[in-house]
């Protein structure tokens, strides 16, 4: 496993790395394939944020791309809830993978939750996609309220995503070929 350690408002120390390290190595041995983990650790300077102290990663793998993002007043302490929190979505991921029908299955079974909470998808929309730039979806996106907005990139013709991110900006989401 490749570990990438940023700092943003903050010097990430010998002593903060290795423990960071020593938490996120345990995720291998749930992960089967080799792995590339970016962490970046953050100090918000918001005087009224008391849990300051931001732990956010992403970990690449053959199968999907997990993110966690945790905070606390502790940075150690944000990054042993963002350990924990990867590790419970690792565990989901490799429980989904041992349920998974077989194709042929699949046609015939009905829908059932995908995990312990019960939860199954209860409801498929269509809608029509039309050729847009990510600043009209912006726009769209305002306009319908939602949290995101899928649509065709007038540019490229791929299929892309818009988001309303936490910090109250936007992100842009474009396949990869």
């Amino acid at each position: 496993m490749r570990l990438q350690v940023k700092g943003k408002n903050v010097e990430v120390t010998e002593s903060i790395r290795s423990y960071a390290e020593e938490k996120l190595r345990k995720l291998e041995r749930h992960l089967n394939d080799p792995t590339r983990v970016e962490l970046e650790l953050a100090v918000e300077r918001n005087p009224s944020i008391s849990q300051n102290h931001v732990a956010e990663a992403t970990v690449w793998t053959k199968g999907p791309t997990l993110r966690a993002r945790e905070s606390s007043s502790d940075m150690k302490a944000s990054i042993d809830q963002l350990a924990d929190k990867l590790s419970r979505q690792v565990k989901r991921y490799r429980e989904k993978q041992r349920r998974r029908p077989s194709r042929t299955d699949a046609a015939e079974a009905p829908m059932i939750p995908s995990d312990e909470s019960g939860q199954l998808i209860v409801k498929t929309k269509q809608f029509a996609i039309k050729p847009m730039t990510a600043e009209e979806a912006v726009l769209q996106l305002e306009l319908v309220g939602h949290d995101f907005f899928v649509f065709k990139n007038a540019d490229s013709g791929d299929v892309n995503v818009v988001y309303r991110r936490r910090d109250g900006n936007f992100g842009h989401i474009e396949p990869q070929a």
